[in-house]
């Protein structure tokens, strides 16, 4: 019968050379061919009538040829008109041979699957998928709907069919390994794997094909659920294997961490005090800590990571902060030089720009472990940086970084006493369910309190014909001593997207408010020159600053009070509730206007309400989440976000409390198991390896 888990060419009609060609549908086992699923469905289970078809329609129906010509009306064509009595139809063919024109000869039956439409002389199916059949034959009618799957140069449908109908029936005689424990499958009402795989491969005809299209039927629930726990214990195990490996223990270093905090001009909120010491006791221990801190905009998670560092100095190892960005490095390198400088802490600052003998001398301070703490981007961890000893790694903006960079930056770290405790930060809140399964292999603090006296940001959504009442209401803020933002997306013009640029918002601005000074700052200056717009910025030399996203993590201006945001209907709710997240650091009350072109789609409508209505980020990002996917929301493009073949992290988020459940019980009876469910859905050479 052979075996689901032998290679494709056991397969009737399996060569080398198809094999090769299917192995770039990640198709090289038996049991691959079965979780290859459908994209869509064909209904070929009832024959239609001639007279019954009407444009629009997909199906099946069945005629004798009437006529068979080629025309020349425009182009080449070979037209062939059937029927069964009950009405005419018309066969179009661009491509044919000699020999299919000699098929159609009058008298014979063909039976014809395709798209009907209204044609010059009546109905058509244009290149339909036909069958010309014998005398005695009658058209063949489907039990089940007919699978279409995806494809690649070399390999067609009906191949491809052949091929699952041969692995389907392989199964049948021998089912594939029940790995998920019965007790989840009895909890959620699931059918078993077997008949998952066969259902959705043959539905049968009386399916609702909507159920399936909307990925909720049972059987294709069953599957996901499995994928999601199997890429949820590939990351378990990757943290697993960082409690198994060593990690220098960084005692409490009460004194200078006490001393860091007392010297802070504010007092740090509860939550800050929590997660604080929920660091603290992870740098105690002796394998690498690897926890995510969560935080809204302006809750504070820099001077956290700031006490984390003043912890590991105390215990004489060297603390790193990376950046995603020169910009956002740049206000960390500020800010921590106020922090330490006073408490006699030497840093370092380590960026891709630097001039040669600035780079050589803080590659000496990093080298000797003279420089306690350093500051950059991803410079950081390019060849040639060697740390004296590296304790502890911050890093932060974590959406942009993935777990590759992750693991590749603990090993990194690797020193003789072990490898370095990691944290990471975002501000890009994360509802729950995703983050249990973006970031199974961190453990998890949330900063869920805001500093004392942040106003919540008054928001309203304005048509972009409006924009010199909102001109002339920031003329009226700086002048009574204020500050504004001017946020645009793009720095030239697009004919493209039509996009209002930063430079002719630049020069309206400049135009519109004479009496007020007016800057520009984007992503392409040169960082000396971006740096003394901000710092005239932050300074209250500049009144209004016209800036590209660059600013979406930047200078913290207590001063700014109104964020305008031009284009907000092409923008994610994420990126601009963290625009918004600039203003209202201030005891002032402050104002986000959101300009947007009309007319507003129903999508662009849903995401302006919801930051009309919000100031929380995890609500923002739980509806980011729903509108857009976790891909946009997380930024799949650098982060490499696991591609899932049947699950959706937001359909299917429901399940991540069980597969967490589930996770524990096959961890807890059979890591055999937790080896063969890995295995199943991302092969032997999975992304996050060491399964």
């Amino acid at each position: 019968m052979g075996d689901l888990s032998d290679p494709l060419t056991v397969l009737k009609g399996v060569g080398p050379a198809l094999a090769k060609t299917l192995s770039k549908l990640d198709l090289h086992r038996v049991e691959d061919l079965l979780f290859f699923l459908p994209l869509r469905y064909e209904d070929r289970t009832t024959l239609h009538r001639i007279g019954e078809l009407k444009p629009g329609m997909r199906c099946l129906t069945s005629g004798e040829v009437l006529l068979a010509e080629t025309v020349y009306r425009g182009r080449r064509s070979l037209l062939v008109r059937v029927s069964d009595g009950s009405g005419q139809l018309t066969l179009r063919f661009f491509y044919f041979s000699r020999q299919q024109e000699a098929q159609f000869q009058p008298g014979v039956t063909v039976s014809c699957y395709g798209d009907v439409r209204a044609g010059p002389v009546g109905l058509e199916i244009v290149h339909p998928e036909y069958r010309v059949l014998g005398k005695e034959q009658s058209p063949v009618v489907n039990d089940s709907l007919t699978p279409v799957y995806p494809l690649t140069e070399g390999v067609q449908q009906g191949r491809l069919r052949n091929l699952v109908a041969q692995a389907l029936a392989m199964m049948r005689g021998n089912p594939p390994a029940e790995l998920l424990p019965p007790s989840v499958v009895e909890h959620l009402g699931l059918p078993t794997l077997a008949e998952a795989l066969d259902y959705l491969h043959t539905p049968p005809s009386n399916v609702d094909i909507q159920i399936i299209e909307s990925g909720t039927h049972p059987c294709q629930s069953r599957l996901a659920f499995e994928e999601l726990l199997a890429h949820y214990m590939s990351l378990r195990h990757l943290r697993n294997l960082a409690n198994r490996e060593a990690a220098m223990p960084l005692g409490p270093g009460p004194a200078l961490q006490r001393q860091f905090i007392d010297s802070l001009p504010y007092q740090l909120t509860n939550a800050q005090n929590r997660v604080i010491a929920e660091i603290s006791n992870d740098l105690k221990e002796p394998h690498p800590m690897m926890r995510l801190i969560q935080g809204d905009v302006g809750s504070g998670k820099t001077v956290v990571a700031a006490a984390a560092c003043a912890q590991a100095v105390a215990s004489d190892v060297q603390a790193t902060v990376m950046a995603p960005t020169e910009l956002l490095a740049e206000q960390h390198w500020t800010g921590f030089n106020e922090w330490f400088d006073k408490l006699g802490v030497e840093l370092a600052w380590l960026s891709g720009s630097q001039k040669q003998t600035e780079r050589k001398a803080s590659l000496e301070a990093i080298g000797s472990g003279r420089a306690q703490i350093v500051i950059g981007t991803h410079a950081l961890f390019q060849e040639g940086v060697e740390f004296s000893k590296l304790g502890l790694i911050i890093i932060d903006e974590q959406h942009r970084f993935g777990v590759h960079q992750r693991v590749a930056l603990r090993d990194k770290g690797k020193t003789g006493t072990g490898h370095p405790h990691q944290l990471v930060m975002t501000a890009t809140p994360i509802p729950r369910t995703l983050a249990m399964a973006a970031y199974a292999d961190l453990d998890t603090s949330v900063i869920d309190e805001l500093p004392p006296g942040r106003q919540p940001v008054s928001t309203i959504a304005l048509p972009d014909t409006r924009r010199m009442e909102v001109v002339e209401r920031v003329r009226e803020a700086c002048t009574n001593g204020q500050q504004a933002y001017w946020v645009c997306p793009l720095i030239d013009e697009s004919d493209v997207l039509d996009y209002q640029a930063a430079e002719a918002s630049y020069q309206m601005l400049s135009d519109a408010l004479d009496n007020l000074t007016v800057s520009l700052v984007h992503g392409r200056m040169k960082n000396a020159a971006r740096e003394k717009v901000m710092r005239a910025f932050k300074g209250g030399d500049v009144d209004v600053l016209v800036a590209t996203t660059v600013i979406e993590v930047g200078v913290d201006v207590p001063n700014a009070s109104l964020m305008i945001i031009e284009n907000s209907e092409r923008m994610g709710l994420s990126q601009m509730h963290q625009l918004r997240g600039r203003v209202g650091r201030g005891a002032e009350q402050s104002h986000c206007v959101m300009l947007y072109k009309q007319p507003l789609g129903q999508l662009a409508k849903s995401r302006l309400s919801v930051l009309r209505e919000t100031n929380d980020g995890f609500v923002v990002a739980q509806r980011d989440l729903e509108l857009r996917g976790p891909g946009e929301l997380l930024g799949t493009k650098q982060t490499g976000l696991p591609e899932y073949r049947i699950a959706n992290l937001v359909r299917d988020a429901h399940f991540m409390p069980t597969v967490q459940k589930a996770a524990g019980v096959i961890a807890g009876e059979n890591t055999e198991r937790e080896r063969a469910i890995v295995t199943r859905w991302l092969g032997n050479a999975h992304h996050y390896g060491k399964v």
